[in-house]
């Protein structure tokens, strides 16, 4: 395969093709733990999940990425315009470094939705970056806000990049439950 012909697939063919290759090297190890624990990859419930299209607006559950670097390769992986919802439930003394995520929002995030008590930090580290970021304090809010603000071709994503007092799958179903409500 050409370069040209690759790079014609797309980023998340790419992405996924280097993840699988991995993946294959991984499994030919000899220890049986670390080949199933990449056997069941592919079962990961709530990462980048299509939830509904409505009205043209896509909304895509990734409730399972509880870091930077999940988050970071969504956001990568994501074409055209994105309302972000994440978490901001972290007290103001363990602010998180977000930093990593500011290049894939660059000109590619239009919102952010911040679910929780205190964002003023995430404020602070994407006020140059993304156009417009709102509190909220229910997921229900957020998905509101992101459903009536989006443009017709946008993607909301819930990505939440950090930890919360509910488990993923709390979440995910959550994130859902409020999509099917719209």
């Amino acid at each position: 395969m050409t370069i040209e012909l690759l790079a014609q697939q797309g980023r998340e063919k790419i992405h996924n093709g280097l993840a699988a290759i991995d993946t294959a090297q991984l499994k030919k190890m000899r220890n049986q733990a670390l080949r199933n624990c990449f056997n069941h990859m592919d079962e990961i419930r709530y990462r980048k999940e299509f939830v509904a299209r409505i009205h043209g607006k896509t909304f895509i559950n990734d409730a399972a990425s509880r870091s930077v670097n999940s988050t970071w390769y969504t956001l990568e992986s994501i074409d055209g315009p994105i309302i972000w919802i994440l978490n901001a439930y972290l007290p103001a003394d363990q602010q998180a470094d977000l930093s990593k995520l500011v290049q894939n929002a660059r000109g590619h995030v239009r919102m952010m939705v911040c679910i929780g008590r205190d964002s003023s930090w995430i404020h602070r580290q994407f006020d140059h970056v993304v156009p417009t970021i709102v509190d909220v304090a229910t997921m229900r809010e957020a998905v509101e806000r992101a459903y009536y603000s989006a443009i017709e071709t946008a993607t909301v994503v819930y990505s939440p990049a950090l930890p919360s007092d509910l488990s993923p799958d709390e979440e995910g179903m959550l994130f859902r439950h409020e999509v099917n409500e719209l």
